[in-house]
């Protein structure tokens, strides 16, 4: 009984420490928007994305993760190849700050604390929510509401992270954001005295996408069965 009280004291002790291995940093990328304004291009940013980010290493092969990403969507209907969407002409911008909360899963075990150089691809999937101005077209010209709303998601992210400096991790990343909502572009007005100005596929939500890096900086504890501890 006495040992195995000791074994589980010293997992409860592997596991609190390594609980405490955090990761602090920033996202700077790019953005594109895929909904009834403009191309429909999956990867092809065309606006300025930046924000920060924190993870908590749960495990090796997990992490929680949180972001604050603000961007500008834009969206411009004479560089689609949709000959549609070239002869209508209509153009749209809408500034957002996102929040996302989640889970990271890596391929690969990601020990932090192995004194080597260490690197794996991961995916990214949780809860979003963007905000946004509410518009609507008004004789071909993106008209404000005077309102804004919250716009829901699941964002899905690919990447690569590896270890790159001391304490720095370096990463690159591909996420898709799904929207429960079809009026970033402004092609669904919220205000339901506007909605006879709907266009488009009234049964697709908005998508956006955010491409680029991440740098993190990382701190904490190391877990007592490392050299050094």
């Amino acid at each position: 009984m006495r040992h195995l009280i000791i074994l589980i004291l010293s997992i409860l002790s592997i596991h609190l420490s390594y609980s405490q291995i955090n990761e602090l940093g920033v996202f700077l990328g790019g953005s594109n928007f895929i909904g009834d304004v403009g191309a429909t291009d999956y990867i092809s940013p065309n606006q300025i994305a930046f924000g920060g980010i924190y993870k908590w290493n749960r495990s090796k092969r997990h992490s929680y993760r949180a972001s604050i990403i603000f961007s500008e969507l834009k969206g411009i209907d004479t560089k689609s190849h949709d000959q549609k969407r070239i002869q209508r002409g209509y153009d749209f911008s809408n500034k957002i700050l996102e929040v996302s909360l989640g889970f990271e899963f890596t391929f690969l075990d990601f020990d932090l604390h192995s004194g080597q150089k260490i690197g794996t691809p991961y995916l990214y999937t949780g809860i979003s929510t963007a905000r946004h101005n509410n518009y609507y077209f008004l004789n071909d010209v993106q008209t404000s509401e005077n309102t804004k709303s919250w716009a829901y998601g699941i964002p899905m992210a690919l990447g690569y992270k590896a270890s790159f400096i001391d304490n720095i991790i370096l990463g690159i990343e591909i996420g898709a954001r799904y929207t429960f909502s079809d009026n970033l572009d402004g092609s669904a007005p919220k205000n339901a005295s506007r909605q006879q100005y709907n266009f488009g596929n009234l049964n697709n939500n908005d998508w956006y996408m955010f491409s680029g890096i991440t740098l993190t900086y990382t701190f904490g504890e190391n877990p007592c069965y490392c050299p050094g501890y």
